[in-house]
């Protein structure tokens, strides 16, 4: 067997080694102290040049893939740079003549705003001030300018058919798996992708919607898919997100979703299923409705430890079919979250507000009515509920309902549905689920036959 020596192989120094690998890895060989000495030595020209340099930081699957595919799917877990990869990937096209008519679609225009365009890693941040090729803003008009001409428009998953006409060549959509009319969004967006070597890019943490498991299916040719978890960016997050999203999730089933991204089909145990829920789905709710009420389940903790506070508006129709018409839970204080049921309260016409007062007792009662109060309204009709034992003993009536296609989703929640799809009844149980179980026995549960039963927080 032929050996390798010196006479054949020429030796390398350390640093021709080090300058062939990605600066990122240089970084984690020669260590903090060593890379830190390295920056000052830089010129201020030298020091942009490296920092914006997004091949040699970017991990491996967060560089655009090579062939001729036509979506490339970035599932990736919360905090892991798939917003950072996005926008670098538009800088990229912009740079090589390949993106001149780029479409931006997020969820609201603040979402755009604040993470596609404006966030700490949002387009205007990949670019140092000094480049000549860095973008202008122009807020009124939804759009992002280049010097070469190219131009970002921003649309919204709230209005779908901004998206009907314009013609574009490039798209970035994020966190579509959470767009509550995904269908229509995609179908306008596909339409206008028209234009030369027209290409779209999508990141989003998975969920298993229909859409998803279409863009994931075997045989899709079109399609080329990465991972990326939020540990692999561990070292680009701040100590307070990290705390807060590893407490929340890790562990938990939900945690493979947001942190690992995976794609959780339906869990052995858990009351509804996505397929459940994807039959009844529709698209408007009736227009008339014979009742509505605004159920919450409220935390009674500060801003600053509070828990979410679950809040959903569900309607009832003559034939006693139900309708889930809005998910408004939110992390608040009694104040903050008293202040959003209120105003679901106003925004739906609703009959009244139901309210568990384990947490808080008559002082759930007293918060909503000092909110109505202080909003100049009349005083709010409320139905304050307990919950003693059974967790889950109170939510088969309800579950049973979606298997009889009495209950629908108008639309898609996917943060609601996240939460019926993956508690199977061990610990607290959530709070949008604890909502939507109010709002529903409130609406439809015959109480002849679900007395004494309930839901929430009591143990079995």
């Amino acid at each position: 067997m032929e050996t390798l020596n010196s006479a054949t192989v020429p030796v390398q120094s350390a640093a021709e080694i080090l300058a062939r690998l990605p600066i990122r890895k240089v970084k984690e060989l020669v260590g903090d102290e060593v890379f830190r000495d390295y920056i000052d030595t830089l010129s201020v020209d030298e020091l942009d040049r490296l920092m914006y340099d997004w091949e040699s930081w970017a991990r491996p699957e967060q560089l655009e893939p090579p062939g001729s595919w036509s979506i490339w799917l970035y599932l990736a877990g919360r905090g892991s740079g798939k917003t950072r990869t996005g926008a670098e990937w538009i800088k990229s096209r912009v740079k090589r003549g390949k993106g001149r008519h780029i479409a931006l679609i997020s969820q609201s225009a603040a979402d755009a705003r604040d993470v596609m365009v404006e966030g700490e890693a949002g387009i205007l941040a990949i670019y140092s001030d000094r480049d000549p090729n860095r973008p202008k803003y122009e807020p009124s008009k939804r759009r992002i300018v280049w010097p070469n001409g190219a131009q970002a428009t921003i649309y919204t998953a709230e209005d779908p058919d901004q998206l009907r006409g314009p013609s574009h060549d490039t798209a970035w959509t994020d966190e579509i798996a959470a767009f509550r009319n995904v269908p229509d969004v995609w179908s306008n967006l596909m339409l206008g992708l028209r234009l030369g070597d027209s290409r779209c890019f999508i990141s989003t943490t998975p969920r298993a919607i229909k859409f998803i498991k279409d863009l994931v299916a075997p045989g899709r040719t079109d399609v080329v898919i990465s991972h990326g978890r939020t540990r692999d960016n561990f070292e680009n997050l701040s100590t307070p997100f990290l705390n807060e999203i590893i407490t929340k999730y890790e562990g938990t089933r939900l945690g493979r979703q947001e942190l690992e991204a995976e794609i959780l089909e339906d869990i052995e145990g858990a009351l509804w299923s996505r397929s459940i829920l994807d039959r009844n789905r529709v698209k408007e709710a009736p227009k008339e409705m014979v009742k509505i009420i605004v159920s919450i389940d409220p935390t009674v903790a500060t801003a600053e430890n509070a828990t979410e506070t679950g809040i959903i508006v569900m309607g009832k129709t003559a034939d006693n079919h139900g309708y889930c018409l809005a998910d408004r839970s939110l992390t608040a204080s009694p104040l903050g979250w008293a202040k959003a049921g209120v105003q679901a309260y106003h925004d739906f016409s609703a009959n009244k507000i139901v309210a568990e007062k384990n947490n808080g007792g008559e002082m759930v009662n007293l918060t909503i009515q000092t909110m109505a109060e202080k909003n100049r309204t009349t005083i709010v009709p409320v139905t304050l509920v307990w919950a003693s034992r059974g967790k889950l003993i109170r939510a088969e009536p309800v579950a049973a309902l979606d298997e009889q296609k009495k209950l629908h989703m108008v639309g898609s929640f996917p943060k609601l549905e996240d939460e019926l799809c993956t508690y199977e009844g061990e610990g607290n149980s959530p709070n949008r689920l604890d909502a939507y179980v109010w709002a529903a026995t409130e609406l439809l549960v015959d109480r002849k036959f679900s007395r004494g039963l309930t839901w929430g927080r009591g143990n079995e």
